[in-house]
């Protein structure tokens, strides 16, 4: 059984939240170790904030780095099928020929951090027609998209998603909505469940 994607309980736990929903949407609730869950849990939150609060300021990307390679060493041996892999700067992008939208493609999750007022980690599962299939952590009553009137609000979806965000946003280098940012300090973590993952020649396409 699939458990739905969940929201984060603070301010600062997008990071772990996010990796533990790539861990959701891809696999069984029957079929998931504690121990992914104990170490996600253990390495996230090691930033610093003002004054040297700890956690405060997220979750870095170098415990994400160590997370993707855990998690990939992990599943080769044998506890669990998944892989994982980190990517940084330019390799950051959703143009067609890029590994984030081929993951997509062949049912993989996508970690990213992205732009949300401040940098924030949010959750790729999927692409339509319309854009890519986002679930964004952060829980609002009434989510207010500002200007962007072209991202889809989706309430029905907790096991996949909750936006549907055209690719333009994501390739700014600004620090506006669910923008990855300048690229030299973009980053994104593929995950797969390699029982499910697609080869290039059956690749789907979700258009909902």
């Amino acid at each position: 059984m699939k458990t739905p994607l969940q929201y984060q309980i603070s301010e600062y736990d997008c990071g772990p939240t996010t990796l533990d929903n790539a861990i959701r949407f891809l696999f069984e609730r029957e079929d998931i170790p504690p121990e992914i869950i104990r170490n996600i849990t253990l390495y996230c939150l090691d930033c610093y904030g003002d004054g040297g609060v700890p956690g405060k300021r997220g979750t870095s990307r170098s415990a994400m780095m160590f997370l993707a390679n855990w998690l990939d060493g992990y599943g080769r041996v044998g506890s669990i099928p998944v892989s994982s892999r980190y990517l940084s700067g330019s390799s950051v992008n959703v143009k067609n020929s890029g590994l984030i939208i081929d993951a997509l493609h062949r049912g993989g999750a996508v970690v990213v951090r992205l732009w949300f007022e401040v940098e924030h980690y949010a959750l790729l599962t999927g692409i339509t027609s319309d854009g890519i299939m986002m679930f964004d952590p952060y829980y609002e009553t009434v989510p207010d998209m500002g200007d962007a009137t072209d991202i889809k609000i989706v309430n029905n979806a907790p096991f996949t998603h909750n936006r549907i965000v055209p690719l333009h946003y994501f390739e700014s280098e600004t620090d506006s909505l669910y923008a990855f940012g300048p690229e030299a300090d973009r980053e994104a973590m593929l995950l797969f469940n390699n029982n499910t993952k697609l080869t290039e020649d059956k690749t789907i396409e979700y258009f909902i």
